[in-house]
């Protein structure tokens, strides 16, 4: 069944992740997605491995790369050359989107970018995604998700009290700004639709950082304190962290007073709730290392599973720590279809892929495509956008442009 986005065509001029992960998700949604990359080498996360996907003739590139790409088809062409610039910029003509991830001003050599495209493609919306954004004084730097998650202050919020700047286990604000570039695409699609015009769309890593600092920014406004690393603890809420179990660790959620409650008459702390140190949440955020000291020897009385039954029983959140091999196991998941198996033409075995976590009725993710191979679909596409004929196409490859 076509996707909602079905008819809509991309051009992806993005590698590594930020960019990609948009134009992944806009193929999800039923999007034509045509990925441009550079001859011989293609995007950077090809050879971001191991581990790499096996494939009956070697192997199919990094699985970093499958991440972030399925749904899409690739062409290899050479953009510095005049014949690769007016192929790209005839393709851009003829594209609904444009995504790209060069350094601020980088395709204005090339005649692609959005200035120097728009003139001729009033319709079209282009997406620019840096690291710093177009303006201000850092907009020249190259950005990557590390840095974004440094100077954006995710890392100064993670970590032990005691230990050092933590990173998310996951590259968050390259995924953030991928997730915020396609709001803003669909924005820009819905204003094309009453106005008929095309736009720009702006993101950055380190905006993308400091916009999901949520509450912790917040907390920083109102008060002036400067949040403090507090490890897996919650700044606002207590207890709302992970505790050790007789066998492993366990997530305790207690949002509110009156589940606090309930947690202590089932366990035997009836009698804190008459000590004001415990009886709010407030008061539990001012006095946290008792509460936490007072309860740490009572939660390794029980193994993980055994609390989890408990307190599942009583309403109270709470879960374990999963492996990834516990995640991908996990009958909720499994239940979910967290994984989707797609064929691939160069594996018997095809490939896994994580499921788009949005489920829509009646237009469900488009999973047509696996991630490509590199330049698999050149000519399909020089062919079906161009009207490139084979002596045409040849000719580009004689010449190391395609």
């Amino acid at each position: 069944m076509p996707g909602p986005l079905a008819g809509v065509r991309v051009l992806e001029l993005a590698r590594i992740l930020a960019g990609p992960w948009a134009g992944q998700v806009l193929a999800d949604l039923g999007a034509d997605v045509i990925k441009v990359e550079r001859s011989k080498t293609g995007d950077d996360t090809r050879a971001w491995g191991p581990p790499f996907i096996e494939g009956t003739d070697g192997n199919l590139g990094a699985a970093y790369f499958h991440a972030t790409n399925r749904g899409k088809r690739s062409i290899e062409c050479d953009f510095e050359s005049e014949d690769g610039k007016r192929i790209v910029r005839k393709l851009a003509a003829k594209s609904d989107i444009l995504i790209e991830n060069f350094k601020v001003g980088g395709l204005a050599k090339f005649g692609l970018d959005y200035k120097s495209l728009a003139p001729s493609c009033p319709r079209l919306i282009y997406c620019s995604v840096t690291g710093f954004g177009q303006d201000g004084p850092n907009a020249a730097r190259a950005g990557y998700d590390l840095m974004a998650q440094g100077i954006g202050g995710f890392m100064a919020l993670t970590g032990t009290p005691d230990g050092e700047p933590t990173r998310a286990g996951v590259p968050v604000s390259d995924i953030f700004t991928g997730v915020y570039s396609v709001i803003g695409i669909l924005a820009a699609l819905q204003r094309r639709e009453r106005t008929g015009q095309g736009g720009y769309v702006d993101t950055a890593l380190v905006d993308s950082t400091v916009g999901v600092l949520a509450n912790q920014a917040m907390n920083y406004l109102a008060s002036g304190e400067v949040p403090q690393r507090i490890g897996n603890a919650h700044p606002n809420i207590v207890p709302y962290q992970v505790f050790p179990t007789s066998d492993g660790y366990v997530v305790l959620s207690i949002a509110n007073d009156p589940t606090f409650k309930r947690f202590c008459e089932s366990f035997g702390l009836g009698h804190l709730l008459a000590d004001s140190r415990f009886a709010a949440n407030a008061a539990r955020v001012e006095n946290r290392q008792l509460v936490i000291d007072t309860l740490t020897p009572v939660m390794k009385t029980r193994t993980t599973a055994e609390w989890v039954d408990r307190l599942e029983a009583l309403k109270i959140g709470c879960g374990p720590i999963n492996t990834l091999r516990d995640v991908f196991a996990d009958p909720q998941a499994r239940a979910r279809g967290v994984i989707v198996h797609m064929p691939h033409a160069a594996t018997a075995k095809g490939v896994d892929v994580l499921a788009n976590p949005v489920r829509l009725s009646g237009t469900p993710p488009d999973y047509r495509l696996p991630p490509p191979l590199l330049g698999q679909h050149t000519d399909e596409v020089l062919s079906e956008r161009l009207s490139f004929d084979d002596v045409k196409l040849a000719a580009l490859r004689e010449n190391g442009v395609i």
